[in-house]
Order: structure tokens, then sequence, then C-alpha cells
């Protein structure tokens, strides 16, 4: 077959994602923090947009409402009260700004946060010990990379051999560097392995070559598995002994650097508040720490004056205006959306704001966008990465969203079936813990029929452990 050239035309339909889509899009799925951020960004790289403060006031707020583009005819310069594009630079430049070496005002009062001391990590904690260690100076120099291979739980995660050849040192030095650092506090620091990391901490308890020191190295397995008969029969000791043994090394820690972790707790701010009040519910968006923006008035009349301006300038300042009206209209309808859902939340899971999670329904994304005549993925977009909290917590928009477990009265949620399994566990006789048969006959007490293997599926959910591993050691 001969290969030719050609023309045809078609006609087809396409969906473009436009640049100022994309956006809304991003800003619809964006957490409290990121949009926050993001808003604050956009004041800094957008000169028509700026955040309104709590001493505007009525008139000046009253003067943005409008975000309409200017037209094409020039304002009269008395309707523009005397303002000119010199004057403008005038004020922008007479302090520096314009030319990147502003100076702060010294005396201004430092922030709060500036005073607020950090807690001691654990590298910082082990190379204070290093410090006063009496130890050869090589020795001490390898305990300092031994440190460094230190991770957050306190595990060395570096060999001999590695230590080494990054301190320079020989092979027996790089033991002893390891030996060293493992008499620092806190106990059982530089371990390579579980078994170490608890052996070590026996050494202050003088229970070294003890049953406690012999059931760690050999029968962690047992112990998990609660086999102390048989521990019992190959040490040749009584049952009491074991579970006093095992006891001590229930107590001991597993992770002894968990205790100097510098990360920072993370803190989760609800994007909508639900108060009941006496008339019913009451839908609040938090607009806590998100600035509040409007179009700059000062460059919107710095835009009337097309004459005065070079065409690059005033093509510029046309697509930031356009830029900066967008992302008010994207705002506006991130938040009309995300009161939207809620609001349909709210309709389908009264009972549970009534009574609580015992009450709540099952629920999928396509009952919400049927409800509002929406798509699915933008409920999935508005209900990503965001919470609400109530008079019974804080929750996850995607909390409301679970299957549905078949049961006399109807279906029932699978949350509120793994609300009531924890609850039957957290009431049981420690002594005599229930089995997942037990729980899901207990279950059909409340009309609510279960197979065990679903009972040990929502279990594992919970990370709730097994029968034997909950009977408490007397």
């Amino acid at each position: 077959m001969a290969l030719e050239n050609r023309l045809e035309l078609k006609m087809l339909q396409k969906l473009i994602l436009t640049p100022q889509l994309q956006q809304a899009i991003k800003l619809l799925q964006m957490p409290q923090i990121e949009l926050s951020q993001t808003l604050s960004n956009e004041l800094v790289e957008n000169p028509f947009l700026e955040e309104i403060l709590e001493e505007s006031t009525k008139e000046e707020l009253a003067e943005t409402e409008s975000f309409e583009e200017p037209d094409d005819t020039e304002a009269p310069l008395e309707k523009l009260m005397g303002f000119s594009v010199s004057e403008y630079f005038d004020t922008r430049s007479y302090d520096g700004r314009d030319l990147g070496y502003f100076t702060p005002d010294i005396n201004a009062v430092p922030s709060y946060e500036q005073f607020v001391s950090q807690g001691t990590d654990l590298y910082d904690h082990l190379t204070w010990q290093l410090r006063f260690a009496d130890a050869p100076d090589e020795v001490k120099s390898a305990a300092e990379v031994v440190i460094g291979n230190i991770d957050d739980n306190g595990y060395l995660r570096a060999s001999e051999e590695d230590i080494a050849k990054y301190a320079d040192v020989s092979l027996e030095v790089a033991k002893k560097a390891i030996k060293l650092v493992q008499t620092f506090d806190p106990p059982g620091v530089g371990a390579r392995d579980l078994k170490e990391c608890l052996v070590l901490q026996l050494e202050p308890l003088n229970l070294r070559g003890s049953l406690v020191e012999d059931l760690i190295m050999n029968n962690l397995e047992d112990i998990e598995k609660r086999r102390y008969q048989q521990l019992a029969q190959r040490y040749g000791c009584s049952v009491d002994s074991i579970k006093g043994a095992v006891k001590i090394i229930g107590g001991l820690e597993p992770k002894p650097g968990r205790g100097f972790s510098s990360s920072q707790p993370v803190y989760i701010t609800p994007d909508v508040f639900v108060v009941k009040t006496e008339d019913g519910f009451q839908i609040l968006l938090n607009d806590d720490n998100i600035p509040r923006i409007r179009i700059n008035n000062y460059y919107k009349k710095l835009l009337a004056q097309k004459n005065s301006l070079p065409k690059e300038e005033k093509e510029y300042l046309e697509e930031r205006l356009r830029s900066a009206v967008w992302l008010l209209k994207s705002l506006d309808h991130r938040n009309k959306t995300i009161y939207r859902v809620t609001e349909s939340i709210l309709n389908f899971q009264r009972e549970f704001f009534e009574g609580g999670v015992a009450y709540l329904k099952p629920l999928n994304l396509r009952d919400v966008a049927a409800d509002l005549n929406m798509h699915e993925s933008t409920i999935s977009r508005a209900t990503s990465n965001k919470y609400l909290a109530c008079s019974h917590g804080l929750f996850s928009f995607r909390f409301f969203f679970s299957s549905g477990i078949r049961a006399e009265t109807g279906k029932v949620s699978s949350t509120s079936v793994k609300d009531m399994i924890k609850k039957i566990i957290s009431e049981e006789d420690p002594r005599k813990p229930l089995s997942d048969q037990k729980i899901a006959e207990m279950l059909k007490n409340f009309n609510i029929t279960v197979a065990r293997r679903t009972i040990a599926k929502y279990r594992d959910e919970l990370n709730i452990p097994p029968q034997n591993l909950r009977r408490k050691i007397e």
C-alpha cells in the first residue's frame, strides 16, 4: 500500500481544562492549611490582591465588592482623584521596597514563636553524654559516627565495618565505640535489633544471665503466643516464674529513642463546624487563619490610565486582574460546594449528629452526588482531606461514607459495627477475653448478623489483637 500525504477536516468534541478551571479544581480539594498557604502566596505574587484587615472601613469594603474588569474607555483624570503613574512609583520606592533593600522596623516586637524552646532530640542527648565520657579520642571520634547512624527509634543502622570505614579506625575501635554508646541513656540505645535492645536494658536491672535474658534471646515468639506451660517445662520452673519474667519483659522499652522524637505534632484544623441550636443544626465554614482577600482598588485606578502605561505593562496588569477575579470566584465556588456537601451529609446522617456513631448509616458518594446534582468526582474532591467538627468529635468527611451490612432492621453502617465491636471488647473480662465467634453471637442480640471472619477483619482494622493476645497475665 502506497504512502501519501493529505489534509482532512474532522469535527470532534474534546474537553480541555483551562488553567483557570485547573485552579478551581485544585482549590476545591485543598485542605485548610494548604489553602491558607496558597492564598498567602497569591497575595505576594498578584498585585491586584490585598488582604482585608479588621480595621478596614465599611466604605472601603463596599468600594471593592465588584470584581468586574474595567472597560476599554479611559477614566477621566478628575475621577481618579489626581492619581498618576509617577505618583504610584514615588510612593512605592521611597523606602527602597522596589529596589530590594527595604529595611524593616528594628523596633518591632518579635513574635512569641521566636522564644518557644524546642525539646532535645536523641542526637543532641547522646552527643552531650559523649562529651563527658571517659574514653580515648579515637573511640570518641568513632562514637560520633555511631551516634550519627542511630535512627529516631534508637537503633543503630550501620554495621561495625561501616563505622570503622567512615571513622577511619580499626574494627576493634569501632566495636568499642558501639559499646560506649550502648552505655548511654536511654537504656537500649545503639542496639542492632530488638533482642539486643531488650538485653541492654537488663544491665541496670542486674538481670543479665537470668531467666528473663534466656526468654528474650530464645523465646520471644513463644511469649507472644502465650505458651507459658511449654516454657515452664522447657526451663524446669513454675508457670508463675515464667509469667513474672514476661511481666518484666513487658515493662522494657522496644523503641528507646521515641521519647526524644524531634517531630512536631500535626494538628488537624476542621474545615466545617456543625453546631446544634434550638432550631436544628447550623453549618459554619471555618475561615480562621484564611486570608480574606479582595481586589486592590489602587491598581484598578492604575489600570484605568491606559494612555499612561506602556503596552506590555497594561497587558500584564490586565492578565493579573483576570487572574485575581477568577481566584475570588473559584474561592467562592469552593466555599459554596463544601457547604452544600456538608448540608447533604447532614440530611443523610441526621441521626448520627443526634445520637452518635452507633446511628451512622451506610452512605456513598453517589448518593450525595445525586442529591446535589453534581458529579461524583466533584464530591470526592470536596471531601478529600477535609474534616468536620461536631458535638461528637472531629471526623474526616470520608468517615460519613461507609458500606452497609444487612440486618433485620435494614442496612447498618460498617463503621457503627466496628464501634460496637470496639465497645464490646473494651467491656470484656481481661482474664477471659471474648472470641470472634462469641462477639458475632453478641451482635445478633442487636439484630446484626456478621460472620466470624468479618469480625476478625474488622478487629484487625481496629488494631485489636486476637483473643489469646488480649488475655491478661495474672
